[in-house]
């Protein structure tokens, strides 16, 4: 039996984060005099946003509710992040800083996620989306060089 329910479930909250995050450090950035990764990080929110509803999607044709309110693990990393911006401020270095952070968590799970006993349509589609988030965190790193 494969692991993809438990799997789905740990990606969706991962995905959800990043969508939330890269949406809220879009926002911040636009008034920070930084359009272009204020633009890449909407673009980021929103690829987060397509790869949570592909796998909750795929999920549903299983029969299984793979977006369910998250894992404690989940709601800790949420807070963390929370109270990090709290202390680091708005800047676009302590954002950038975030994201890092977030990205390197993403791969983790994503890591993790290809180690699992996962059917072989749900390992293809969390193969391609893990090249996605390593691309997305390569960007982000980029980002930071230029700050």
């Amino acid at each position: 039996m494969s692991d993809d329910k438990q799997v789905a479930k740990e990606l969706v909250e991962t995905l959800k984060d990043g969508e939330e995050g890269f949406a809220s450090a879009a926002d911040k950035l636009k008034s920070d005099d930084h359009p272009v990764w204020a633009s890449a990080f909407q673009r980021l929110s929103e690829q987060r946003a397509e790869f949570h509803r592909e796998i909750v999607s795929m999920g549903h044709d299983y029969g299984d509710d793979v977006d369910e309110s998250g894992s404690v693990a989940a709601t800790v990393h949420r807070g963390w992040l929370s109270l990090k911006d709290a202390l680091t401020g708005d800047s676009a270095e302590a954002l950038l800083k975030t994201a890092q952070t977030g990205e390197d968590h993403a791969v983790s799970e994503y890591d993790k996620a290809l180690k699992q006993d996962l059917s072989a349509g749900f390992r293809d589609v969390v193969s391609r989306q893990h090249a996605a988030i390593l691309a997305a965190r390569d960007e982000v790193k980029a980002f930071q060089s230029q700050a």
